[in-house]
């Protein structure tokens, strides 16, 4: 009956077996509190119980904060992610280095699924590992402290009992006082079996007090052994485990930033090379180009171009032989041959202007617009007009879009506008797709006060 079941694997003498050494224990502990009760103490193996805590909290900290530190690569591969899809799918066919740009966004997705898995290969499969040994032991330093406190109870219970009562000089048990009304009856002669029968049994007590102490510390002394070498050795090898780990975690980390420098840098190239290719106009060629011809649309796209790629200009000519010509000494061809006209070069005879050959005379030219500051026009009332050209004068443009000037150097138009072209004073300065002039309205009022500036050429049209 005193083994009736319980429930699975209990019994009831097992149950009550558990319930009497805890009541045991804490009747153990409380004597111990109040002092009453000496408690066997380990200073080394206690300071080796505190070192174990630390290291668990220390380690249970590091790993929540790396499992945190994944879950940021983790994100932060998703976001690089999302952007080099966004960047592919918005990088046209016919740009250049298409295929340059898929193949960076592949590889860069690669390189972070090779980072992630290398960290949790090599340090949260590590750090998890690591900590996996921590609740066996805190669970095994438990249970030594149970079975300590049965330790004591048991040496306590063995002491008590060799402090009973103590043999006389005749090797007999001094009886002062009956422990029961039974052997106050009990006859004398019947006085000697009865002080035997107590012998006996103190004789047990003691054999069984002798016995639960050796089985008590012999359990105790198995667990205390294992721990006193384990405690040490375990507070020693977080050098060697933070080591590695942290040695793991740079060198995955250095060699993911070179790699994803290497492909950030190719990145930069293609892109340099695109923008090359926009601003040389190259993307403006292909069969859906836009043309850059004038239309009643709206003005052309302004040019973009660096000075170093523009088209080197020829230098401007140092003298002209009809630059230094009065205008009253310039002539229209359509003026009778007996004016007279002197070359600065060599004088004309009169004798050159005969009858017969009124056109033989040579005089110079001015009509190249390279060698005369000056051109004849024909007077609408049959009189010969002339008009001064500003220094370096190539040939005149019409205004066909207004133009508003985004910079001091630049010449303000209007639609309808005849502008001046002249040369750069220096033909470095000169961007493609850019001419420096002067509006001619300007240059007949203010003359060498006239404001210069360059324009885009593809705002005008050539006269």
């Amino acid at each position: 009956m005193a083994e009736m079941g319980i429930g699975k694997g209990v019994t009831a003498g097992k149950l009550a077996s558990n319930v009497q050494k805890k009541l045991t224990r804490a009747q153990e502990k409380v004597m111990q509190k109040l002092g009453k009760a000496d408690e066997t103490r380990d200073v080394a193996f206690e300071e080796g119980v505190i070192n174990f805590n630390k290291q668990y909290t220390e380690g249970s900290k590091l790993q929540k904060d790396l499992r945190a530190y994944l879950t940021a690569v983790q994100t932060m591969h998703e976001s690089s992610k999302n952007l080099q899809e966004c960047l592919v799918e918005m990088y046209e066919p016919e740009w250049s280095g298409k295929d340059d740009v898929d193949s960076i966004a592949e590889d860069t997705d690669v390189l972070w699924t090779d980072y992630h898995q290398k960290l949790v290969d090599n340090a949260l499969i590590s750090m998890d590992t690591y900590l996996g040994q921590f609740p066996d032991i805190k669970s095994r330093i438990a249970k030594r402290d149970r079975k300590l406190v049965d330790y004591d109870s048991a040496r306590h219970n063995y002491s008590s009992t060799h402090k009973g009562k103590k043999p006389g000089k005749d090797g007999g048990i001094k009886i002062t006082k009956p422990a029961s009304l039974l052997e106050r009856a009990t006859p004398g002669w019947a006085q000697g079996i009865l002080s035997a029968h107590n012998i006996a049994q103190s004789s047990l007590s003691r054999n069984q007090a002798e016995d639960e102490l050796e089985r008590a510390q012999k359990v105790f002394e198995e667990i205390n052994v294992d721990l006193q070498e384990e405690l040490p050795s375990l507070w020693n090898s977080r050098v060697g485990f933070y080591v590695s780990t942290f040695q793991s975690m740079a060198g995955f980390e250095e060699k993911f930033h070179k790699e994803m420098a290497r492909l950030d840098q190719n990145l930069y190239d293609v892109l340099v090379k695109l923008e090359q290719q926009d601003v040389s106009g190259e993307l403006s060629k292909g069969p859906d180009a836009v043309n850059n011809s004038l239309s009643p649309a709206g003005p052309p796209p302004i040019p973009k171009s660096p000075s170093k790629l523009r088209p080197a200009m020829p230098p401007r000519p140092e003298s002209s032989p009809c630059r230094d010509m009065k205008q009253e000494n310039i002539i229209s061809l359509f003026d009778a041959p007996d004016i007279s006209v002197t070359s600065p070069t060599q004088p004309l005879s009169w004798d050159m202007w005969g009858a017969d050959t009124p056109t033989t005379a040579t005089a110079p030219r001015a009509t190249a617009p390279e060698e005369s500051h000056a051109v004849v026009a024909p007077a609408t009332n049959g009189a010969v007009e002339s008009m001064e050209m500003p220094p370096g004068f190539l040939f005149k443009v019409t205004t066909m879009h207004d133009y508003a000037a985004n910079d001091s150097d630049e010449l303000e138009m209007k639609a309808g506008d005849i502008v001046l072209v002249v040369t750069f004073d220096n033909p470095e300065e000169q961007d493609e797709g850019w001419l420096m002039g002067m509006k001619e309205e300007d240059w007949n009022q203010n003359k060498q006060s006239a404001l210069k500036g360059v324009f885009p050429e593809n705002f005008t049209t050539r006269l």
